[in-house]
């Protein structure tokens, strides 16, 4: 089993130092020169980019959504698996089916969205910036707009991830005791704010740690939605060119399997760093 796991990797750190393609006989060595490349090159600066603000916008708002939703549901008494099951909906579906639907919603003519915003024009709403340009010139090309193309992406990520953290988060609230609630009320917490501060965050420590975690290598993985909006390019100007869809242009379309291989061993790298973190984290800092 080990043997099946590692043997991919090893493989593929071995083809980074190369410029091997499928097809040829030979290959040369090529050294750190791949990844002199992603440190170096105007395109892979753009990939950094593209991936980190991903991240960074899609797992505090979709750890921060699922926390709330799983909050919320929690405190209720009737409906709660209907609510469940409506914000768990996103999870369960395909996503590069709804892809279609986002499409679909985000043309900039016929699209749900822009019609909405169009609803705006002439009304107080106007005094929205957004609204304003729109109303006297025309509104956003979403998905043709190097402006908006990585927010777009980050929205749609975080609406199809959120329902994940929720469940999780449900989970770990079933381990919160009522007496804690109770002993803390007795100590004078009495606002529910007080009793989340005190009793609720730091008893989902360990599970904040774990959501977090898992949230970012959902993020770090992400590909099917651009792969569906762009397929021939990672969105206009390379807006949204993130690691997932590089390795899938390099190592599959343009056959370069030596820069390909380079970019995959860089995310197996976040990727442990992330799980080290995770570890230590959960070992040393918060149990309680």
């Amino acid at each position: 089993m080990v043997l099946i796991l590692l043997l991919p990797v090893v493989v593929a750190a071995i083809l980074s130092f190369t410029d091997y393609a499928l097809g040829n006989d030979t290959f040369r060595w090529v050294g750190w020169k791949n990844y002199s490349h992603l440190f170096t090159r105007r395109t892979y600066e753009k990939m950094f980019l593209a991936t980190f603000t991903y991240v960074v916008t899609v797992v505090p708002i979709s750890v921060g959504l699922g926390l709330g939703a799983a909050l919320l549901i929690n405190s209720l008494g009737r409906f709660r698996e209907i609510y469940k099951t409506i914000y768990f909906l996103p999870v369960m579906a395909t996503l590069l089916a709804m892809s279609i639907a986002w499409e679909f919603m985000l043309h900039p003519s016929i699209g749900m969205i822009n019609r909405t915003l169009e609803l705006g024009c002439g009304t107080l709403f106007e005094a929205i910036p957004l609204i304003r340009e729109g109303c006297a010139d025309r509104f956003p090309v979403w998905l043709g707009d190097k402006r908006y193309a990585i927010w777009v992406i980050s929205f749609i990520g975080i609406w199809q991830g959120f329902g994940f953290n929720m469940v999780l988060y449900l989970a770990g609230l079933t381990s919160v005791h009522r007496e804690l609630y109770n002993a803390a009320e007795m100590d004078g917490a009495k606002s529910a704010w007080e009793q989340f501060r005190l009793v609720t965050w730091p008893a989902l420590g360990p599970t904040t740690v774990f959501v977090v975690t898992i949230s970012c290598i959902r993020a770090f993985q992400v590909f099917d939605t651009i792969e569906a909006f762009w397929p021939q390019g990672g969105g206009p100007n390379k807006s949204t060119y993130v690691m997932m869809f590089a390795i899938f242009e390099k190592g599959v379309q343009q056959n370069l399997i030596g820069i390909g291989s380079a970019i995959t061993m860089l995310f197996l790298v976040f990727v442990m760093l992330l799980t080290i973190v995770q570890r230590w984290l959960v070992e040393r800092k918060v149990h309680y």
